[in-house]
């Protein structure tokens, strides 16, 4: 696999990713996290390719996953304030968003953080707390959680996890 920045040609695939992740989530306990409000909305991407945070993995010369990938110092607004613990490091970091796949090849979720921790060597990510999925591969993967944040958007808890 390899990673690549999204470009308006992949617009549409990576829609139906989200679209996929959305089904898939929904049907593995965890219907609230992006499907409610059908997240993300194509605005927000278009926003994300033409800022160039917005990435594809590539498989077989297939897209099988996109995320957002970010690194910098004090990048994340919601990440200033953390309930019930506190992040492990205070230098410069890089943050995942939206990471979804397709499903077609094992690993894609793992290779994307893989791949976003060897660009700054200090990651943050968070998730909804119904995601155990996510969950799972961020303690498997050696992140720590760190404790409570809260998405601007719309104000919901999500659980914090950090990698140094």
């Amino acid at each position: 696999m390899e990673i690549r920045h999204s470009t308006e040609k992949d617009f549409e695939r990576i829609m139906e990713l989200y679209e996929h992740a959305r089904l898939f989530m929904a049907e593995h306990g965890n219907p609230g996290q992006w499907g409610p409000t059908q997240w993300p909305p194509g605005q927000l991407i278009h926003d994300d390719i033409f800022h160039k945070t917005s990435y594809v993995c590539i498989h077989e010369n297939m897209i099988v996953g996109t995320f957002f990938f970010l690194a910098g110092d004090n990048i994340e607004p919601t990440y200033q304030q953390i309930e019930n613990g506190k992040w492990i490091g205070n230098s410069a970091y890089g943050v995942v968003h939206r990471l979804a796949g397709d499903g077609s090849v094992r690993g894609i979720g793992k290779f994307c953080l893989d791949w976003a921790y060897q660009q700054c060597g200090h990651l943050r990510v968070d998730t909804h707390e119904d995601n155990i999925i996510m969950q799972n591969l961020l303690k498997k993967m050696g992140f720590t959680y760190c404790g409570t944040i809260y998405v601007a958007t719309d104000n919901s808890p999500r659980l914090a996890y950090e990698k140094l």
